[in-house]
């Protein structure tokens, strides 16, 4: 016991947080109870473990004097390491060496959606505690069939990485090709789940998110009762939804909550929004540039006189004006919440302003700029909002060169890369390509609930069906 004590100071040598009691329980007999005290919370050590030690003797059992919620034997000493840096208090006798759950309250309480808000819907999303969040899963989802594996990654983080899915639902070669991919990845730290997705992902050659992100567990129940894959970790407020579609990210999880005859214009606006975000410029660009005749010569005249006195061409222009928009709102997404977008809307209207007044820009190249960043807007996901902006410069230099026959071009580019993506073995681009029409009634337009009565081919192939209604 001795021995153990010295090689616990020798490894955590300065660490002034490691705390070592001896509590004597007879004139010749020491137990040893060592724990992290940032990690750990005084009180639970004083209620399950130094009250209960003082009737332990040597013909009790060291389990049943130290009860706690969660107690584990430790057979090996290198395990040591692993209960005390998780928040564990680890007692030591002369013949057997328990761990016990103390963790302190170190992660916020739940709280309202921020990234995702929905107007209809629960308003709880996921926080730091890997098992407050699982208990927000599970407080939706109550059957045994509802599965979690989990696996220790990071050599020095030690991170706790969760896979879950319905048994009798998910497609369980996916759930073994996920696995297989977590166990090979070898790294120091996995501190969030964004550093998960960069290595899962490699392979996609593609700027479009083909994993999802989000905070919101009712999304995650949604999800897993279609048949997708959750990815938790300890330590991030996010889950992992796999496999991710194009059309995912285009219809949030409040659509579920409104009527269906009145959502599918809401997501047939948004379809259009996200193809304007891209192409406006583009379109603008190679209309001045190239094609005139496309539209009204008065019109046309009427652009002409704007740019009268402007000294750079349409392109250059409209380049600064976009790249100024990108300026004003990553700083919107940076600033403190209470007067980020003030300053932005603030800074828009003054540089609008003193730019068309300086005759730097003409108008009809605001108008422009603003509709486009207007139309990205609606996304709220950051991942498709930088493959939106990618592919805005893409069609903007491509119409630049060649015009609207560029637009095309780079459309053929668009739709071959997104539709040879894959997310995990299911094509990026459906239900599109291939059609889908179970899918694409769940997601680009929406059926009555009473008419959705099963589950896409695309994601899962047992127990189709989702129930019956009369």
């Amino acid at each position: 016991m001795n021995e153990i004590i010295k090689r616990i100071k020798k490894e955590f040598s300065n660490t002034p947080d490691l705390k070592i009691k001896e509590i004597k329980i007879s004139l010749t007999k020491s137990v040893y109870v060592v724990f992290i005290e940032t990690l750990c919370s005084s009180d639970k050590i004083n209620e399950y473990i130094l009250k209960n030690l003082t009737k332990y003797n040597k013909s009790n059992n060291l389990n049943s004097n130290v009860p706690g919620p969660n107690t584990t034997v430790i057979k090996e000493y290198d395990q040591i390491e692993y209960y005390l840096t998780n928040g564990f208090a680890v007692v030591i006798s002369d013949k057997k060496i328990i761990a016990i759950e103390v963790k302190g309250d170190l992660s916020r309480s739940i709280s309202q959606a921020l990234r995702e808000p929905s107007l209809l819907g629960p308003e709880d999303s996921f926080n730091e505690n890997y098992q407050t969040n699982i208990g927000l899963i599970k407080r939706r989802i109550k059957t045994n069939t509802l599965k979690t594996e989990e696996i220790i990654m990071g050599r020095k983080t030690k991170t706790t990485v969760s896979i879950n899915y319905l048994e009798d639902v998910a497609n369980i070669d996916n759930v073994k090709i996920i696995k297989e991919k977590l166990e090979r990845i070898d790294v120091d730290g996995i501190l969030d789940c964004g550093t998960l997705i960069n290595y899962l992902e490699s392979e996609n050659k593609t700027v479009f998110p083909t994993i999802r992100r989000t905070e919101r567990p009712d999304l995650v129940s949604k999800s897993l009762l279609e048949g997708k894959i959750i990815i938790m970790m300890d330590t991030s407020p996010f889950a992992i939804i796999l496999p991710t579609f194009l059309v995912d990210y285009i219809n949030p999880i409040s659509d579920e909550y409104v009527k269906s005859i009145n959502v599918s214009f809401i997501k047939i606006l948004r379809t259009f929004c996200f193809i304007l975000s891209m192409v406006t410029p583009g379109v603008f660009i190679a209309i001045i540039n190239y094609n005139q005749e496309t539209i009204p010569a008065s019109l046309l005249i009427n652009f002409s006189v704007q740019r009268s006195g402007v000294p750079f061409p349409s392109i250059i222009e409209l380049i600064m004006l976009l790249i100024i928009c990108d300026i004003l709102r990553e700083s919107d997404l940076r600033f403190p919440s209470n007067f980020g977008s003030a300053i932005s809307i603030l800074g828009a209207l003054i540089i609008g302003d003193a730019a068309v007044n300086a005759g730097l820009v003409s108008p009809i190249a605001i108008i422009v700029a603003a509709f486009t960043l207007i139309s990205s807007l609606i996304f709220t996901e950051l991942e498709i909002n930088n493959a939106l902006r990618y592919y805005r410069y893409l069609f903007l230099f491509f119409a630049a060169f060649f015009g609207l026959y560029g637009i095309f071009l780079c459309t053929i580019f668009l739709l071959i890369n997104v539709t040879s993506v894959k997310s995990l073995k299911a094509p990026f681009f459906a239900p599109i390509s291939p059609f889908n029409k179970t899918y694409f009634f769940h997601t680009l337009l929406k059926r009555k609930d009473i008419k959705n009565t099963r589950r896409s081919e695309l994601i899962t192939d047992k127990n189709m069906r989702r129930g019956r209604f009369s």
